[in-house]
């Protein structure tokens, strides 16, 4: 239905923001038109996992500078994450956040969080919440830990027929560890966050997501264990999906060789044994997206090593290029693969009207040039933040326009 060797040699014909007709030739006169030759047109991608740290947090990224930066990387639309300040975790608040995402350029949807403040074991007030357009619940960067709060809080969500996204994490299992368990953490003498951190607290939830019947979907999966309990629940019945960042499929702590916080973030990076099995589980279908969690910071807080530094890397600008160039022009995967975990399958489970193109729906549209060989820069990036470990690295597939609802809204 978008596959470009679907679309190949079409034109499309777009009337008030949305597509109208898609033919080999069309006689239809109009206002405007844009030669996209020898390019891919494709759905906006879909990242149902960033961080916009508006409100509260502005001086490492805002809506807009967030919300222009996904443009760059090719995404119409995004769901942003709570953990802003303050947490909208009531009505007014949350009222207050949909207000301020109306600065958006692109279509950034919101997610509520499950508890006060996100570290609290007091339920949001999920129904309100829902009514007013959570497009999901989560308290991403803080994992629910205890058994109690999480059983009511899927009962509760399940009830509003909405999804859970789970930040997987004992906290009493991380132990305030800045890098995962492993040859690096000892060589650079920092403390280490286990496995069991991730795997222990996904194992409860699945077990609490199947008595529930909740939608559970886990958040940045980076362990092969818990690579095979996503694939076993599946197996059961369980209604659980899961995402995959390009960071934790692209690099393991082997890539971690001195105290640089770009290489910083949660969950960790982990092994090259992680690493193979995440990639496995992408390709047999147990992981169902790629999702980036874009996560800026100013570089004064990511220029103090490991100890210092805030867990996180910015990356919606190149998870497109990075995972085309690593995976796709390698033939890992092929393209029609790579669009439908960034844009169908994202859209889909989390019930969303995007990732297709379709007579009749809306005009949200990227224009790529997947033969523009470039180098990932620092000055290139419309983001506020520059933490990526991807700096100075060659990549293919440039973007060079995007719109949304038919408008314009990046162009190189």
């Amino acid at each position: 239905m978008f596959y470009a060797k679907k679309l190949n040699k079409s034109e499309l014909l777009i009337k008030d923001g949305k597509i109208s007709q898609i033919a080999e030739k069309i006689d239809e006169k109009a206002d405007q038109v844009i030669d996209a030759k020898n390019n891919l047109v494709a759905p906006g991608l879909v990242d149902v996992h960033v961080h916009f740290r508006e409100p509260g947090q502005v001086h490492k990224e805002t809506i807009l500078t967030g919300s222009k930066a996904a443009a760059h990387g090719g995404f119409t639309t995004v769901g942003a994450m709570p953990n802003v300040v303050p947490v909208p975790d009531n009505v007014d608040d949350f009222k207050h956040q949909l207000a301020l995402n109306q600065k958006s350029v692109i279509k950034t949807l919101q997610y509520a969080p499950v508890t006060a403040n996100e570290t609290t074991d007091s339920l949001s007030p999920i129904e309100d919440l829902a009514k007013l357009g959570a497009m999901a619940f989560s308290n991403d960067g803080h994992g629910i830990n205890n058994a109690k709060t999480m059983f009511e809080a899927m009962k509760r969500i399940k009830a509003v027929n909405s999804h859970l996204a789970a930040h997987v994490e004992d906290q009493n299992l991380f132990n305030k560890g800045v890098i995962n368990a492993g040859p690096a953490a000892v060589e650079l003498g920092l403390p280490a966050i286990e496995r069991v951190a991730e795997t222990s607290q996904l194992a409860r939830d699945l077990i609490l997501a199947k008595e529930t019947g909740v939608h559970y979907h886990v958040c940045h999966l980076s362990t092969a264990d818990g690579v095979k309990m996503i694939r076993f629940a599946k197996d059961a019945g369980i209604n659980v999906t899961c995402e995959v960042t390009p960071h934790h499929l692209l690099l393991s702590d082997d890539n971690i060789i001195e105290d640089d916080a770009n290489y910083k973030m949660n969950p960790p990076l982990r092994s090259e044994i992680d690493r193979r099995a995440l990639i496995d589980g992408l390709l047999d279908g147990t992981i169902d997206m790629i999702a980036t969690d874009h996560a800026p910071h100013a570089e004064s807080e990511k220029n103090q090593g490991f100890l210092k530094s805030a867990f996180g890397i910015t990356g919606i600008e190149t998870s497109f290029p990075l995972m085309y160039s690593r995976f796709v022009k390698t033939s890992l995967i092929s393209l029609e693969q790579l669009l439908e975990l960034m844009t169908i399958k994202p859209a889909q489970i989390f019930d969303l009207p995007a990732g297709e193109i379709q007579i009749g729906k809306s005009a949200d549209l990227t224009i790529i040039d997947l033969n523009k060989k470039y180098q990932i820069k620092k000055e290139d990036f419309i983001s506020k933040g520059v933490n990526s470990p991807f700096i100075n690295q060659e990549v293919y597939g440039q973007i060079q326009k995007m719109f949304v609802d038919g408008q314009e809204v990046y162009s190189i």
